[in-house]
């Protein structure tokens, strides 16, 4: 464990996507930097695991969307490729305790089902082009919104059933979260915030359509490798220190003076970090508010892709789970074939609580469910609780409960004194996405830079 320097123009807390570049765009302007990152490794919620020959999967984030150009340019300047999801062939839908096979996007199921679903998301793409995106508590109807959950808006706008759980399906598979833990208002926000709600849910021209050749973390190993220098590695930020506009960073190792800090990581772990003298009380409260999804990210691992043999492109969803979301994760070599599933809101939390035996075996039996007896053959099995590690304590990202926006919003970017704040959820466009976290870096390092001329 080597020690931080004792010296910098600006210490970045956090490895992750967000920080790396924040870093990057500050030694680009000529100023040192410290990044300090409490975990053995750089990429925070990004993470490639091998499975064999060279390949890699991940178990964390991983996609890219056709509007997200921030990371797109982030990627290209890095000499990383993307190449697409894999979309041919027919998706499958349980719903009602039938597996229906259906092309598009959209599954054969009860006509006024469909139409009571697409009603749903007309209004909530029209609301959520009424939320400023900079300042989401001043949209027209921000109380209105703020004050109701996910789930009592779908209760009073949706007519049947069907409708409700297969809006709930994807609210968790966006947020990890379940309808009745999202505010509605948070809803639009980021609605409005990745383009629409089909642009967040899709694959093909959606939030999903391609993958990052090498697996995603490889972005962050290459902003290392140009930062090696600054990184200091296994260095957990404990205490943040204000004297005269300066800050001392005290680190596990050792500590940093900087002109200013970029604090990048979720609010809910900045909020663990000691600060003398204390934070004004909005951004405490804001950080006590903003709890990280609940997601477990499981992939079955099989000799090849069985599934396209059968003109399936390994997409599909459930209404009886415990897995709701799968997708064709198999690497771009094509083999070995890798089926991915998320157990995702109240079914992660219950079943994180489970052993990792009995988790495996409910996991490969649903895909078995979905997929045939095949799927529930796999030669290797990997999961990743994210609410289980200490640096993330959940996944995808946070999320605003009622209330949350209206009250404490204000205090999410604003900076205090010579501390700003990064991350993919203190981001206007693509909030909580790889291109959010890029935007953040960016913009964080350009208020940093604007207090040191």
């Amino acid at each position: 464990m080597s020690e931080p320097p004792e010296t910098v123009d600006v210490a970045v807390v956090g490895a992750g996507l967000a920080g790396l570049v924040a870093a990057r765009e500050l030694t680009r302007a000529g100023r040192s930097v410290a990044v300090l990152e409490a975990r053995d490794r750089v990429g925070g919620r990004l993470l490639n695991v091998p499975v064999g020959d060279g390949a890699v999967v991940e178990i964390g984030g991983q996609w890219v969307g056709p509007t997200q150009l921030r990371v797109r340019e982030l990627a290209d300047s890095l000499g990383v490729g993307t190449y697409p999801t894999y979309d041919e062939g027919d998706k499958l839908f349980e719903y009602a305790g039938r597996i229906r096979r259906y092309r598009g996007s959209i599954p054969r199921i009860n006509a006024a089902v469909l139409a009571d679903v697409a009603q749903a998301q007309l209004r909530i793409d029209r609301m959520a082009r009424r939320v400023p995106l900079e300042a989401p508590w001043r949209a027209p109807k921000a109380l209105e919104w703020d004050s109701q959950t996910c789930w009592s808006w779908i209760r009073r706008h949706t007519a049947t059933e069907g409708a409700r759980k297969l809006l709930a399906l994807g609210i968790e598979a966006v947020w990890a979260a379940d309808p009745a833990d999202l505010s509605l208002l948070h809803l639009l926000f980021y609605t409005h915030s990745g383009g629409s709600f089909d642009e967040l849910i899709g694959t093909s021209g959606g939030a999903q359509q391609d993958r990052l050749v090498g697996g995603s973390q490889v972005l962050a190993q290459r902003l290392a490798e140009q930062l090696a220098d600054a990184i200091t590695l296994e260095a957990p930020v404990r205490r943040i220190e204000r004297d005269d506009g300066s800050v001392r960073v005290i680190a596990d190792p050792g500590s940093t003076r900087a002109a200013a800090v970029i604090v990048a990581v979720p609010p809910a772990l900045c909020g663990r970090i000691v600060y003398d003298p204390p934070l004004p009380a909005q951004r405490d409260q804001l950080t006590q508010r903003m709890p990280q999804g609940s997601v477990v990210k499981c992939l079955a691992v099989y000799e090849r892709p069985f599934w396209r043999e059968q003109g399936l492109s390994g997409q599909a969803t459930s209404t009886e789970g415990p897995v709701k979301v799968m997708f064709d994760n198999t690497p771009q070599e094509g083999s070995p074939g890798v089926l991915l599933g998320f157990l995702e809101g109240r079914q992660a939390r219950e079943l994180a609580q489970w052993s990792a035996e009995a988790r495996r075996n409910a996991v490969v039996a649903c895909l078995a469910r979905v997929f045939g007896e095949a799927a529930g053959r796999p030669s290797e099995y990997i999961e990743k609780v994210w609410a289980e590690e200490e640096w993330t304590r959940g996944c995808y990202g946070c999320y605003m409960p009622p209330g949350g926006w209206m009250d404490f919003g204000p205090a999410l970017r604003a900076p205090i004194g010579p501390v700003h704040w990064a991350g993919a959820e203190t981001a206007v466009v693509w909030n909580g996405y790889m291109d959010g976290a890029v935007s953040s870096g960016e913009r964080a390092a350009a208020q940093a830079l604007a207090t040191l001329a």
